[in-house]
Formats: C-alpha cells, sequence, structure tokens
C-alpha cells in the first residue's frame, strides 16, 4: 500500500510538472523550394516542374535596341547620350522613374494570368555597388528593387530566376553586359571578387526565399569574337562558377545554382566537372535558326550526359510561326523557357508592345548621331523641351496599362493572353 501511495505521489508531481511547464511549439515548416531530381526539376509537391515564362529585360539592365537604337546599345552609352540631350538633372530622373515604371505589380499578375511560372530578372551588378548607375551615385538601389519583385512574385505564385546580366570587368565582351569590349572578369582578380561577394550577399539576402527558383550566374559569358584567346577565356569559366557556389554555399544551401555556357551560352564542352554541388542545373540561349530537332540537339546530348536539368533561359526575338515551332520543340525535348523579352517599344516580338512616343525619332536621330566632340553635340542637339517631353511620354507609355497585348504571340510561347 506505500508503494501504491509512493507511485502515485511521484505520478503527481511529474505530473505538476508538465502542467506549469510552457507548451511545446511544433517544428516550424521549412520552406520548399523547387529540386533537382536527374534532368527534371522537381515542385514543392513532388510534381515534375516545367519552366515556362518570360524576361523581363531592359528594366534594370537597359540595352540601347530596347530603345530603338542601333549603335548606341550599352547601358552606359545610353545614360551618356541622354546626358547630352537633356542634361544630367533630368537624366538621373528619369532612371529613378524608369525604374518605378517599366515593371510594376500589375506586370506581374498579368504574366501569372496567361499562365507562365516563372519569370528571369536580368540586373546589373551596379545595383549592388556604390557606383553610378541609373540615376544613383551611392547607396544602389538592387535589394529595394528586387524585394519588391519578390514579393509581387510571391503574392503572384510565380517563381523567379536571379540572372546577373552584367558583371563586374564584364563577363562577355559586348554590348550587352555593358563592359568596355573585353571579358575583363576572367582575367581580373578585383571584379572576381566582386563578383563572388556581390552573389553571396544576395544568396544570403534571399537564402529562405522559396519563390526564387534559382540563381543564373552569368549571362552569355565570352563572346565568339576572341577566337585567339577563347581557349584561354573558356578555362576560366568553370573554376570562377565552381569559386562564386562555393561562397554561395556557405550562407545558403536552399537555391539551385545555374550555370551558362560559354559563347552567347551556347557551348558547354567547357565543364568538366558536374558533381562539384547537389544543386546544379545548366542554361542555354538559342536565337534566330531553324526549328529542327538538328538546331537543339547539342543541348539534349550535354542534358543526357550530366543527368541535370537545362533550360532554354533566352531565345525569341522572332515571328510568332517561329515562336510557335521553337516552343513545341522545346516541350517535346524538356527544356523550360523564358522567352525574351517580355516587353518592347513600337515591336510585336513580346508579350506586350509599349507605343512609341511622339517624336521619338528625334531622340533616335541625336542618339545615333555624330556626338564625338563638343561641337557636333551643340550642333545635333534638337528643342531640349520636345525631347525631353518625348522621354517624358516614354515613361508613361512604358506602363502596363498603356502597352497594348500580343495575344499570337503569347499563345505561341503556349500560354493564354
Amino acid at each position: 500500500m506505500k508503494q501504491l501511495n509512493l507511485i502515485l505521489i511521484i505520478a503527481g508531481i511529474v505530473t505538476a510538472l508538465f502542467s506549469c511547464s510552457p507548451e511545446v511549439q511544433p517544428e516550424k515548416e521549412a520552406p520548399k523550394f523547387i529540386s533537382i531530381d536527374g534532368p527534371n526539376l522537381k515542385a514543392p509537391d513532388g510534381s515534375n516542374f516545367f519552366i515556362k515564362g518570360t524576361n523581363l529585360g531592359n528594366w534594370l539592365n537597359p540595352e540601347g535596341y530596347m530603345f530603338q537604337f542601333k549603335r548606341v546599345n550599352s547601358a552606359r552609352w545610353i545614360d551618356e547620350a541622354f546626358r547630352e540631350l537633356v542634361g544630367p538633372d533630368f537624366t538621373d530622373e528619369f532612371w529613378k522613374t524608369f525604374k518605378d515604371n517599366y515593371v510594376t505589380r500589375e506586370d506581374i499578375q498579368y504574366i501569372k494570368s496567361t499562365g507562365a511560372n516563372t519569370i528571369r530578372i536580368p540586373f546589373h551588378y551596379k545595383l549592388f555597388t556604390n557606383e553610378d548607375y541609373m540615376g544613383l551615385t551611392h547607396d544602389q538601389d538592387g535589394f529595394q528593387r528586387l524585394d519588391s519583385l519578390v514579393e509581387w512574385c510571391r503574392e503572384a505564385e510565380i517563381y523567379l530566376i536571379l540572372d546577373m546580366h552584367d558583371a563586374p570587368g564584364g563577363q562577355t565582351g559586348d554590348n550587352i553586359d555593358d563592359s568596355y569590349g573585353y571579358p575583363w572578369l576572367f582575367v581580373s582578380e578585383k571584379s572576381q571578387e566582386l563578383f563572388v561577394d556581390i552573389w553571396k550577399r544576395i544568396a544570403d539576402h534571399y537564402k529562405n526565399e522559396p519563390v526564387i527558383l534559382g540563381y543564373d550566374l552569368l549571362n552569355e559569358p565570352i563572346a565568339t569574337y576572341f577566337e585567339e584567346e577563347r581557349a584561354m577565356l573558356n578555362a576560366q569559366l568553370e573554376p570562377l562558377y565552381m569559386k562564386a557556389t562555393k561562397a554561395i554555399r556557405e550562407v545558403d544551401k536552399n537555391h539551385i545554382v545555374m550555370l551558362g555556357g560559354a559563347q552567347w551560352n551556347s557551348n558547354f564542352t567547357v565543364f568538366t566537372d558536374s558533381k562539384f554541388d547537389e544543386k546544379l542545373m545548366y542554361t542555354c540561349h538559342r536565337y534566330w535558326c531553324d526549328t529542327l530537332q538538328a538546331n537543339i540537339q547539342d543541348f539534349v546530348d550535354f542534358r543526357d550526359s550530366v543527368n541535370l536539368p537545362i533550360y532554354m533561359g533566352e531565345t525569341g526575338e522572332n515571328t510568332n510561326d517561329w515562336i510557335a515551332a521553337w516552343t513545341r520543340l522545346m516541350i517535346r525535348n524538356n527544356i523550360g523557357y523564358t522567352y525574351w523579352p517580355y516587353k518592347k517599344m513600337g515591336s510585336e516580338r513580346g508579350m506586350v508592345t509599349i507605343p512609341t512616343p511622339e517624336n521619338w525619332d528625334l531622340v533616335v536621330e541625336f542618339v545615333e548621331g555624330p556626338r564625338s566632340s563638343y561641337a557636333q553635340i551643340r550642333e545635333s542637339r534638337p528643342d531640349q523641351e520636345v525631347d525631353k517631353q518625348a522621354l517624358l511620354d516614354f515613361l508613361e507609355n512604358c506602363k502596363y496599362r498603356n502597352c497594348s497585348k500580343n495575344p499570337d504571340y503569347i499563345r505561341a510561347m503556349d500560354l493564354e493572353p
């Protein structure tokens, strides 16, 4: 009897102790990320995930042809031309408003409504430095701009790929990387350190954000022009990817790292080790070719050889018939895609078209005209008030509500307008 009473007393004490202790909270479920399964991507629910979407080109990395310029084709040159046309103060304000208007929550909601599931966002490395870029000379707003985009994508339930389109020193050696005509990144230790540092900071900032599908480390590295140095430059690409990936993994083990091939994301023979990280995939680009199996077979062969996913980060800039045939080809070969670009001025080769402002031809004429001396700048500059109004009209026209949709193009992308 005494033994029974002792047991009851002990049981009562244990019960009292547990009743006084704070309630044990269940562990918070970890965020769900897109994952890799052989040549396929997997959604958080375990189903295959096939990338279908578009690129927000020109927003955070201006390109001349998007403004209907030809010779003046990089962000730095466009900025210089605008300053000569309408002055530095107006140009600074133009770029700030451009970033506010060119892509907004409405654009992301519309892209999602078409059935797209992924957006690729090209950005300039200067957005994460104190270098002079797009109206700011210090305290660049890269994280603020991307944070807003991430929020809009989260609301719309659409994935986001971060693409460094313009790297320190330049990774391509042409206008698209806003460089000085050579891929200095691959021969500059200082540029490589900055490249790695920026990606590590980005990865640390977004390490727990599942709406981000992955990090596209470099856009179209090493152009085809450098024939004598190509082998040397190509040999630097994979080691630089490894260095950046190692830094990313110090802070972020969740996201996929995407590796683009050399020579416009087309040459994958430069890769020797597909196992240096557990979450790798590859990204290819191809424009202006036939829509035959032969035109994509090199990507398929590489994908099969490494048994990892490959996706078409950029393609397009063609007729609706070509887009439709190319889309069918990619779907048939299990190669997801983000077409280039989402919007474009005066062209239906995009999901939406920006109306060309009145007197824009005067802007083009000055920008493309002779400006190699101060005398030429003075002599060729048109009426500044007319120019300013044309630029202001562009800022208004580029808003989603003022753009026109291109339903046939969108259907060709296997989406619904």
